[in-house]
């Protein structure tokens, strides 16, 4: 029986050997490392993942967002009731502006229509001193036009009175209008203020049980999720159901959902990048 050289022997083993690691060896870009293969875990299995934690964390921040968002929109609200109020205000100046304006050419038409008939007195006076039939009849002329104008001024102040009417009454709508709008927009106003007391006292209380979850859950499984956070508009954490990632609806792999049911490891969503975690039936129809 043949025996091969020992150097032999062990030169033609360590090529295989360094064949063999190149064949199954993966390209760095998929070697498992943290956050270099989506949809494996990117934090090491151990008893330490808070995915309940991590659950309740996001629940918090989005309970907070929506009600930072309502807060913020407050001041134009209430901005807007201020604009209602004022605007009915400008519809009483603008009708009293208007019976102002009436009046004033009622004033003017009753002074013009006065120094008329003062004219037409002095003409009347005239006419018993006059001496030829010519003068006599151009002073008739001047009266006769005096009066046509007097008509016709009268006429104008009965115009204005009638308009002076109406406008009264557009006043005292308006002022009906504006007590009654003033009211309700009191109301609306106080309702904000006080859905905003409530809600900044509400937002107190989730940053103080949000103050005391943060300890409770590992850094660095707190530091992947404010990055995912940042990133994903305030939704760092997606349910799978039916096999499926909520947020973008891909299917997830048969292996990813059981780790997954173990909830021993951080996954991540291979196509969003959002962590996923296994919710089960039950839980999804209480939603």
């Amino acid at each position: 029986m043949a025996f091969w050289p020992f150097d032999l022997v062990f030169d033609i083993c360590y090529k295989k050997k360094r064949a063999y690691s190149s064949a199954v060896e993966l390209p760095a870009h998929n070697r498992q490392v943290p956050g270099s293969n989506p949809g494996r875990p990117i934090l090491p299995r151990g008893k330490d993942v808070e995915l309940d934690n991590l659950i309740h964390l996001q629940q918090l921040d989005r309970k907070m967002a929506d009600i930072s968002l309502f807060l913020d929109n407050i001041p134009s609200q209430l901005e807007k009731i201020n604009e209602k109020i004022e605007t009915s205000s400008k519809i009483i100046t603008l009708a009293k502006e208007k019976m102002a304006q009436n009046q004033k050419n009622r004033r003017d038409l009753e002074a013009e229509v006065k120094d008329i008939k003062a004219k037409i007195s002095k003409y009347n006076l005239q006419l018993n001193e006059v001496k030829t039939n010519k003068e006599y009849s151009s002073l008739l002329k001047e009266i006769e036009e005096a009066k046509k104008k007097v008509d016709m001024l009268e006429e104008k102040i009965i115009t204005e009175m009638l308009a002076a009417d109406e406008i009264e009454e557009e006043i005292k709508a308006a002022d009906q209008r504006y007590k009654e709008g003033q009211e309700r927009f009191l109301k609306e106003k106080n309702v904000l203020q006080q859905k905003r007391n409530e809600l900044e006292e509400k937002r107190k209380k989730l940053i103080q049980e949000k103050d005391e979850l943060m300890p409770k859950i590992p850094s660095e499984q707190v530091s992947l999720y404010l990055k995912i956070s940042l990133k994903k508009n305030g939704i760092a954490l997606s349910p799978v159901y039916d096999d499926f990632c909520s947020m973008c609806h891909v299917r997830i792999r048969p292996q990813v959902l059981n780790e997954l049911k173990s909830q021993e490891k951080v996954i991540v969503c291979e196509n969003c990048g959002r962590i996923l975690y296994w919710l089960k039936k039950e839980s999804a129809h209480s939603l």
